[in-house]
């Protein structure tokens, strides 16, 4: 963005003192996992996501454990992680707390506070401050924003006040004489901001190394990898390029500590001679002092390098000998050899050194270039292996795991084929026990769905295949609603709400954060278009409202409808509080509206709070009528639906808050897809006069229900990755970090149109089908053969992505694709499992029939 201007200004005035590198990260991406390979020198643990919210100190060797050990005081201000993962290791510690990703200030203005007088004092060696404005204002805002221009040129001009500082210290026998300053990232982001996996604008990052010795000359340009260009005020500048692997034990050898035991990354030429004051030899000027001068810094460098080998191969052996697993005989004998190889052309130099130090350099020079080769593709050999092999799979536990959920699935295959067998149902309309169009239909979208996660393009693309398959079931509903003369306008109208959920997925409508612009969303020639029409705006702004109001129309009516008494009032009473309190917390959020000023500092946090405390009030006030309401009703159907619309009331106007402005278009989508599922269902029925139809079951419309659900969780903005979270949802009424409350609120934000509603409103695929007396006993049968055939499509999504995990397990994009998108399928399998539980004790609560009855013990 070209923001940091005094970085380029540096690295384009001083190239023999100043050098920006990009910075190469190992995927995931996520802060916790990249300061500690940031501090180890080890490849990241997948399994370490899961302490990204609560971090254990670090038990591995690490290089703020050997500062500490060898005496060197180390002072660190900014993120608090650092003391989660280094606890005792601290001179001076100044924390600030750092998982309020709306919070884009009070880290950085602490480090601030800090950073300046400290620059002035003597009491520290090493220098940690950790801003994180810009990590959150992409989380919150995106990189194309005000926000984060803004932290950039707060940055810039830190960082100008910092370099005066130092370089006013720097003369000879000055406190920063020796001082190295690097400025650096952990991670990137994407567009949208967010971090975690593997995508390149995700694992590159930059470092600005500046040294305020005097370099005498420069590196060796063999060892001189680094790209030169014109910048856009045409100055000449040079980057290099780093792997982040390779930084901790750089430093290590620059402050003249030992390597971390567990790092595998190689002393980097370019930084260490920048360290080192050591830039750009002039290996041909033939002048002999120079060439002492590359001679020593080549012996010196071979030296460290020689260290760094001897560490690596000793922590390798080490490891093979404890691990389970371990690497290949193959691997282990190639790495030895490149490791003797190395070793013994190293003891033969050195002895030539030793005892011929007179040997025309013109020797000596080529011969200390073959010796850090030699340890250079050792290193690097170790590393690569080190990536392709490092995760250790245990095979037969993974087999076992894949085992229990194949055997898992046939137990529940055979369930429902007892369960339908036993009460007469049937897949064929005429009530026999033959193979339908409809349950073949089913099983196809299915397969083809799980077989789509063999391919990292087709997981990266999984929304727009699930609108693609849910469009075919409403093609082939079309086509027999226009054969019947039955309903065309419900299935008219479900293909469109499916297109509209393909355009939303396709530009993104609903991937901004809550508090970001509507328009942001949109591509540029559509704000070209709104920025001729001003008006759009506050069209923009009241949309929303307009939609929350219809929302709690629809739901009054479908309560009053059905029923007047009871709770049911009560719990919509609720629902229409908490959606005027929603409209008033985005009113009070609106630059154009100026109302700021009704709900200043933790004010704005009341009203988040405030209807999260209605919505569990209304769930409390559903629990205690089921657990002590000894009322019975004659119309299972009309209470089933009732239940549902209350329960959907119930939990609507949290997770709306949660996804911001989109979330009542997300609510209407969700009730207008569910209207058209069930009424397309009922083509089949309407058209039957008598017989066997209530003992018929569908399948499509289950498949239908859950391919909705996958839609609606791309339409909201989600994605399985973990940059896909949207951790700001997650403080939406909370200004400090509480671990249940923000992880109960991310859960909800992420699975609320996914599994929560989804799960508690499958009976509106059943609700309205028993219009006869003949049908009434078999709602609550139905809806248990629904929650079924529902719960054996989820198991089967997630068993497709256990094979496709363990079949690509070593696929380049394992940790930065499979591995997430099995994480959020088993996450979600787990959650679905619960939900259905408790929405079976709460709809099957008054079941009369002792059969069901008996069918429920069983479950």
């Amino acid at each position: 963005m070209d923001k940091l201007q005094f970085v380029q200004d540096l690295a384009a005035k001083n190239a023999s003192s100043a050098r920006i590198f990009k910075a190469i990260a190992d995927p995931p991406t996520t802060s916790l996992q990249r300061l500690k390979g940031l501090t180890t020198g080890g490849l990241p643990t997948f399994i370490d996501v899961g302490n990204s919210f609560g971090a254990p100190a670090i038990v591995e060797d690490n290089l703020i454990h050997q500062l500490a050990k060898n005496g060197k005081r180390v002072v660190m201000m900014g993120d608090d992680t650092w003391m989660q993962l280094f606890p005792n290791h601290f001179e001076k510690s100044f924390p600030y707390p750092s998982f309020n990703v709306r919070d884009l200030d009070t880290v950085d203005n602490g480090c601030i506070e800090h950073l300046l007088p400290f620059l002035h004092q003597e009491d520290w060696d090493v220098l940690i401050a950790h801003f994180l404005g810009v990590d959150h204002a992409g989380h919150i805002f995106g990189v194309d924003s005000v926000q984060m221009i803004e932290k950039l040129e707060q940055y810039n001009s830190i960082l100008q006040k910092v370099v005066e500082a130092l370089e006013s210290q720097s003369a000879p026998g000055g406190l920063h004489e020796n001082t190295l300053l690097l400025v650096m990232g952990d991670h990137g982001q994407t567009i949208n901001g967010d971090h975690g996996g593997g995508s390149a604008e995700e694992v590159e990052t930059s470092i600005f190394a500046l040294s305020f010795k005097n370099p005498p000359s420069p590196l060796p340009s063999e060892f001189d990898t680094s790209s030169c260009g014109l910048d856009l005020g045409r100055r000449n500048i040079c980057f290099s390029s780093i792997q982040q692997l390779d930084f901790a034990v750089t430093v290590s050898a620059l402050l003249g500590i030992p390597f971390p035991f567990g790092s595998i990354g190689r002393v980097n030429p370019q930084l260490y001679a920048l360290g080192a004051g050591t830039w750009h030899f002039e290996d041909t000027a033939g002048n002999y002092q120079n060439k002492s001068k590359l001679e020593e810094w080549m012996l010196n460098y071979a030296n460290v390098l020689c260290t760094n080998s001897w560490q690596v191969k000793r922590y390798i052996d080490i490891y093979s000998a404890s691990s389970v697993i371990g690497f290949s005989n193959e691997d282990l004998l190639r790495i030895a050899s490149m490791y003797a190889k190395a070793e013994e052309k190293w003891s033969h130099a050195t002895q030539k050194l030793l005892l011929h130090k007179k040997e025309s350099h013109n020797e000596l020079l080529p011969a200390l270039r073959r010796q850090i080769d030699l340890y250079s593709e050792f290193l690097a050999s170790v590393a690569e292996l080190a990536r392709s092999k490092w995760t250790e799979f245990n095979l037969k536990m993974m087999g076992t795991g894949l085992g229990i959920m194949l055997i898992s699935l046939l137990i529940h295959f055979l369930a429902i084929k007892k369960v339908k067998e036993q009460y007469g149902f049937s897949f064929t309309s005429s009530g026999d026990s033959g193979i339908s169009f409809g349950l073949i239909f089913s099983c196809f979208m299915v397969v083809i769905r799980a077989c789509s996660f063999l391919s990292n393009s087709f997981i990266l693309e999984e929304g727009k295949v699930a609108c693609f398959l849910l469009a075919t079931t409403a093609l082939v509903k079309m086509r027999y609603s226009i054969m019947k003369k039955k309903m065309i306008l419900e299935a008219f109208v479900f293909l469109l709400l499916i297109t509209i959920c393909r355009f939303t997925i396709e530009v993104g409508l609903s991937k901004q954060a809550p508090s970001s612009e509507f328009m942001n969303a949109y591509p540029s020639w559509m704000l070209r278009i709104a920025a001729g029409f001003p008006i759009w705006n506050f069209v923009a702004e009241a949309l929303p409202v307009v939609a929350l109001i219809l929302l709690a129309f629809l739901l009054r009516e479908a309560i009053t409808r059905s029923s007047s008494k009871g709770i049911w009032k009560y719990i919509i009473m609720g629902t229409n509080l908490s959606y005027m309190l929603i409209a008033v917390h985005w009113a009070s959020e609106s630059d154009r509206l100026n109302l700021a000023w009704v709900l200043k500092g933790t004010g704005r946090s009341y009203i988040p709070r405030l209807i999260y405390a209605i919505g569990f009030g209304q769930l409390l006030l559903l629990t205690f009528n089921q657990l002590f309401s000894k009322r019975k009703s004659s119309d299972h159907s009309n209470l089933l639906y009732i239940k549902t619309v209350a329960m959907f009331s119930a939990w609507s106007s949290t997770i709306i808050i949660l996804l911001g402005k989109q979330g009542p278009w997300v609510a209407l989508a969700f009730i207008i897809g569910g209207y058209c599922i069930m009424r397309l269902d009922n083509i089949e029925l309407d058209v039957k006069d008598g017989g066997n139809w209530k003992r018929m079951l569908d399948p499509v419309p289950v498949t239908q229900w859950s391919l909705f659900a996958v839609c609606l969780f791309f339409c909201t903005g989600h994605w399985c990755a973990f940059d896909g979270l949207r951790y700001g949802a997650a403080f939406t009424g909370f200004e400090e970090f509480l671990l249940v409350p923000q992880a109960i609120l991310l859960t909800m934000d992420t699975f609320g149109f996914s599994l929560i509603l989804p799960i508690f409103g499958v009976p509106f695929l059943v609700a309205r089908l028993g219009q006869s007396d003949k049908g009434k006993k078999f709602i609550l049968l139905r809806l248990s053969l629904v929650y079924m055939i529902y719960g054996l499509i989820m198991a089967t999504s997630v068993t497709a992505t256990i094979i496709c995990v363990t079949m690509h397990r070593r696929h380049l994009m394992v940790w930065g694709l499979f591995a997430p998108k099995f994480v959020f399928d088993v996450a979600g399998l787990i959650l679905t499992d619960i939900l259905v539980c408790l929405a079976s004790h709460y709809y099957f609560s008054e079941v009369e029939d002792d059969a069901l009855q008996d069918l429920y013990t069983k479950k």
